[in-house]
Formats: C-alpha cells, sequence, structure tokens
C-alpha cells in the first residue's frame, strides 16, 4: 500500500509528544519497561533521556523530531508491515522512520529480545 501526500502530512505534523504516552502505555502494558522503550528511540535516534524529554516539551513535530536525529545506519534492516504498509517500499523519509520507531515499539510489546530489536543478534 502506497502512502498519500495527505498521509505523510498528516504523520509528519503529529507530536512525537502526543505519541509517546501511548508508546509507554503499550509496552508497559504488555510487561516491557519505560527504561526499554526509551533504549530502543536512543538506538534509533541518537537522542538522549533529557533530549527525549526537551523534544516532549517542545511539542517537536515528528518532521522535526527525525531532521534533529541521528538516524542508526542499520535502521534500514527493520522491515515488515505496520499500520498496513510494508515499511521499506515507504518513499517518503519522515513517514518511513515514524514507522520504524512503530515497529520497533511493536517488537517490544510483542517481547522480543532487545538485541534482535536494536539489529544486534544474527
Amino acid at each position: 500500500m502506497k502512502t498519500t501526500p495527505e498521509h505523510d502530512q498528516r504523520v509528519a505534523k503529529l507530536t512525537f509528544a502526543s505519541v509517546y504516552p501511548h508508546y509507554v502505555t503499550k509496552v508497559v502494558k504488555k510487561g516491557r519497561t519505560v527504561e526499554e522503550l526509551d533504549e530502543v528511540i536512543t538506538w534509533l535516534t541518537g537522542f538522549d533521556k533529557k533530549k527525549m524529554e526537551e523534544l516532549i516539551a517542545e511539542k517537536a513535530t515528528f518532521e522535526t523530531f527525525f531532521n534533529l536525529a541521528e538516524l542508526n545506519p542499520n535502521a534500514e534492516l527493520i522491515k515488515g508491515v505496520i499500520c498496513g504498509y510494508r515499511i521499506e517500499e515507504i518513499e517518503n523519509p519522515i513517514t518511513r522512520q515514524v514507522r520504524y520507531l512503530d515497529k520497533l515499539v511493536d517488537e517490544l510489546a510483542k517481547g522480543k529480545k532487545m538485541e534482535k530489536i536494536l539489529r544486534t543478534g544474527n
């Protein structure tokens, strides 16, 4: 399924602050920790906890969030379907990066081992 320009714009304008609490709820409900969630976000973006808190306080959009991020070189290893979209086929970089994050959070909530989520185990 291809994303539309309207969909890409909507995703880019979402704020990290509005989505982060949903990520927390999802992973904690499944027995994972906020620390593990933050580790996954740090792995993908390079942001430490302090920077994430700043971006939440600033109500940074995902567009700003990912423009500031130093994406992990192994992020392209994140593949599969999330929210009905095959990640590796998403052309818009911001939408693809948001779906990378969604996929990592999903894998964490599903109980995958951290080395698999962080693409370190073979």
